[in-house]
């Protein structure tokens, strides 16, 4: 695996794909930084050895050449983070962009226009490729948010660096920590789902039943299982073309020695709204016109017992509607669990976009070992699959 440690980028262009699609407010302000601070590692590496940086990245959907979208709005917030003078052009393949790389001096930044203003991109046109590869003179990707998609600038640009690309920093340490969760980690291991449906995380659970020693499963498809087992979920969430999958799962896992822990109890709600009335209730007895919005008082004790116990924790999904903050404390106490075990030597890895949310927004983001930036990557990652961006840089 080729990392920014097999180069010295001494009087190099480095060519580096990002992932600066970040959240801008009406005012085209940067409203979360955390993907570019993530990428100042690899930047700042690259300019120590007295290099410079060329980055690509794309910014939302836009059709056709959007103004909105474009990333001269965040050229002042990456100059502010990263330290450094920091320059645009306004086009990322052509004349323009050639004669701008071309004149980019050692120690500098040059941020090349929204790739995904060209529909070459997306299609991973080989032609677009091999121009925006004309700009530098080695190829990082550290942007592990799209490594799932083979696109132009992801994947096929890789193949005009033989022998001249590697991982940044964010990528390798994404690949590392998925890595240490799927093959190396500690035992026992520990993978926590949560969300709302068992269908968007049948492939995770069938891929993971032979690495982990337990499965806590929590959110909205606990009632699935919970039903399927006979049991009455009232108004709750429940996919019930999925019930037999659910019993699929128990059986593959008690063949395979895996313990599942699901919710012994729920709080339960009689509207699905932050003011409804609630009561705990076993999880097998909910009645008519009450839902599960969150782990119940003993589902989360029991949980806490076995994170406590696990040295690998793989953390993908909410216990409940964590954004309602009646029903946030499963997800909280979840957290605190998990920073407990953290801080007594496990390795905790969060991954999957609500996941990362309620990590962010209760303040748990330092007690973990570490946070995934990728949502869709990272699903893949753990579904199995190998990624098109990362395939590239090994091949």
């Amino acid at each position: 695996m080729k990392t920014l440690n097999d180069f010295n980028f001494k009087d190099k262009k480095a060519l580096i794909r990002v992932d600066f699609n970040v959240p801008l407010d009406a005012d085209f302000n940067v409203t979360d930084v955390t993907r570019i601070q993530a990428a100042k590692p690899t930047i700042i590496k690259v300019l120590e050895d007295g290099g410079s940086c060329i980055l690509m990245s794309h910014l939302g959907r836009p059709k056709g050449m959007q103004e909105e979208f474009s990333l001269k709005h965040i050229v002042n917030k990456v100059e502010d983070i990263i330290g450094v003078e920091t320059q645009f052009v306004s086009d990322c393949i052509g004349s323009e962009a050639e004669e701008a790389a071309s004149n980019l001096e050692p120690g500098k930044i040059l941020i090349l226009e929204n790739l995904r203003f060209y529909d070459e991109e997306t299609k991973g046109d080989t032609a677009f490729a091999e121009k925006l590869a004309k700009l530098g003179d080695i190829y990082v990707n550290d942007a592990f948010g799209t490594a799932h998609r083979a696109h132009a600038s992801t994947t096929i640009i890789a193949q005009f660096f033989p022998e001249k690309k590697c991982f940044g920093h964010l990528l390798e340490q994404e690949i590392k920590s998925i890595d240490k969760v799927m093959k190396t980690g500690e035992k026992p291991v520990l993978a926590v789902l949560g969300g709302a449906k068992v269908s968007s995380k049948i492939t995770i659970i069938e891929n993971i039943l032979d690495k982990v020693d337990h499965l806590i499963i929590g959110g909205g498809m606990t009632f699935t299982f919970i039903k399927a087992q006979g049991g009455s979920v009232g108004d709750s969430i429940c996919e019930d073309d999925k019930m037999d999958l659910a019993l699929d799962i128990l059986k593959q896992a008690k063949a395979k020695n895996v313990q599942i822990h699901l919710p012994v109890d729920v709080l339960a709600a009689n509207a699905f709204s932050n003011d409804a009335d609630t009561q705990v209730m076993d999880v097998t007895k909910i009645p008519d016109g009450w839902q599960g919005l969150d782990a119940g008082p003993k589902s989360k004790a029991i949980f806490h017992d076995v994170v406590m116990q696990c040295k690998t924790i793989l953390w993908n999904g909410p216990l409940g509607v964590f954004e309602m903050e009646s029903f946030a404390n499963g997800t909280i106490e979840l957290g605190n669990s998990i920073a407990e075990a953290t801080k007594k030597g496990a390795f905790s890895l969060v991954g999957g976009g609500d996941s990362v949310a309620a990590v962010k927004q209760f303040g748990f983001e330092n007690k973990v070992s570490y946070v995934s930036t990728g949502g869709g990557a990272m699903l893949e990652s753990l579904e199995g699959k190998t990624l098109p961006g990362i395939a590239a840089i090994l091949e």
